[in-house]
């Protein structure tokens, strides 16, 4: 028994060794991000100013949409219309837009009308939005989403002194319950590592990738990689569109944009919760293996650590092993606690008492991941937006409502 318990603390002390070495990197790649990554800043001068569309797809969203189309209609640019898509809202969303729309000419409201099969209800209501549009540039923007003043005339300056095809910027994702600062904190630290403006500019890197809350993207480019219609059945349509703008060749740059712009992530508990199911089932529908991949990762990066060092803590005094086992997790935590609490302040601009919460955004996270894995596995699927989507047909004919 004393030999299997060596052997059991030693292949977990590698284990830990090894979670460490990626959190030790994940704080360096990610200081390295923030300060090298370009900031959407100082207009470039210009005698251009293209026609913008700026589409809004809106589903329940009755409580943000006011203030993102006010915030748009406050911009200082001078060549733009708002084109916002209700997407059978069962509350007030298609009243609020008609209001606006009706106090202001720069707004066209536009009823998507039911969803087809084999289709997300917002790539639906992006697409009609796009039948709509006149213009060379596209601008896709959530309806939660909130605008500086000259955030749209700094983001076209870029667009065309710098002869882009697509721009995105990452917002400041706004906490609006407990759960969410709890979480989001941890969650954000992955997802940066991944998706970092230095991987998405690096013509030579295959990540791409849109942040749903601003992204431009030129007509004939739209056109080019098909659409909306050619990520119909994706929930993470956004990213699914980022990436085939940057595998077809085209030239996206990614901004961080955090000073210009808000978005929410989540609105409560449920929301969260889907939310990650959301990110996980495509990637289940399509390889669940890879899917799997990523549960068993980040349980071990994430909730492992806070695991293992209870369980090493019992032990400390059997031998050198459980007492090294002791001190890597001691620093495991204390880094993913730290990195918590740095991407709290600095990224959130929320308090950094929440990344103490590390331990229970690490369940939350590794859990949601887990239960959109099981509810693949019995073809249970998602809900999403006040929709439930199933993915017993996601990789070939899309879903099945």
């Amino acid at each position: 028994m004393d030999i299997v318990f060596e052997i059991f603390n030693a292949v977990l002390l590698a284990i830990m060794f090894g979670v460490l070495g990626t959190w030790v990197y994940f704080v360096g790649y990610i200081s390295h991000s923030f300060h090298k990554s370009p900031k959407l800043d100082g207009k470039v001068q210009s005698n251009a100013n293209p026609r913008v569309n700026l589409i809004v797809p809106a589903r329940n969203e009755e409580h943000f949409i006011g203030n993102c189309l006010q915030s748009i209609l406050n911009q200082d640019y001078p060549n733009y219309n708002i084109i916002a898509v209700d997407d059978s809202s069962t509350d007030k969303t298609a009243q609020l837009i008609k209001h606006y729309a009706e106090r202001s000419g720069k707004i066209l409201f536009v009823d998507a009308g039911p969803k087809p099969d084999g289709w997300a209800g917002k790539n639906w209501a992006c697409y009609q939005g796009y039948l709509k549009s006149d213009a060379d540039l596209l601008l896709f923007t959530d309806a939660d989403s909130k605008y500086s003043k000259s955030l749209v005339s700094l983001a076209i300056s870029h667009v065309v002194s710098e002869g882009l095809d697509a721009l995105t910027l990452i917002p400041k994702l706004t906490c609006i319950d407990p759960w969410t600062r709890i979480t989001l904190p941890l969650l954000s630290t992955f997802l940066h590592s991944r998706y970092s403006p230095l991987r998405v500019n690096d013509p030579a890197h295959g990540i791409g990738y849109f942040f749903g809350s601003f992204y431009i993207i030129r007509r004939n480019v739209y056109e080019a990689i098909g659409t909306h219609s050619g990520v119909r059945n994706e929930l993470v349509e956004d990213g699914a569109l980022g990436s085939k703008v940057k595998k077809s060749g085209f030239r996206l740059k990614m901004f961080r944009g955090e000073h210009l712009l808000s978005a929410i992530w989540a609105r409560d508990f449920s929301s969260l919760w889907n939310g990650l199911g959301r990110l996980i089932i495509p990637l289940y529908a399509v390889n669940k293996f890879n899917a799997i991949a990523i549960f068993l990762v980040s349980f071990f990066l994430f909730l492992a650590p806070f695991l293992v060092l209870p369980y090493s803590s019992l032990f400390l005094e059997s031998s050198i092993t459980t007492k090294t086992l002791f001190t890597v997790s001691v620093a495991t935590c204390s880094l993913i606690t730290a990195s918590g609490m740095f991407e709290a302040r600095a990224g959130l601009k929320i308090s950094p008492l929440y990344g103490l919460a590390s331990p229970l955004a690490a369940a939350v996270i590794a859990f949601g991941f887990l239960s959109g894995i099981l509810k693949a596995g019995r073809k249970k699927g998602v809900q999403w937006r006040g929709r439930d989507y199933v993915y017993s047909l996601y990789s070939s004919r899309g879903f099945k409502l």
